[in-house]
């Protein structure tokens, strides 16, 4: 596999970011949250890391945003 990519929300209740990923054929997937975006980024590298075995990791990953961010000028 040479990339995947991981849906990301924000969590209305909490404020966090959820990162998520089915895995083909049903067997598992990788679930992790991150409390600002360079939270979330090291905690998916890790996720990936721990999902895979050495030699199968992607060589991309991909975070794709459901819900555009909004800018609020200050």
């Amino acid at each position: 596999m040479s990339k995947i990519t991981l849906n990301v929300e924000r969590d209305e209740a909490s404020g966090w970011y959820v990162a998520s990923w089915d895995a083909p054929g049903g067997k598992g997937g990788i679930t992790t949250q991150g409390q600002d975006l360079q939270d979330l980024q090291a905690n998916v590298r890790e996720a990936v890391r721990c999902h895979f075995e050495r030699g199968q990791m992607p060589r991309e990953i991909h975070l794709h945003f459901v819900a555009d961010p909004v800018l609020i000028p200050a």
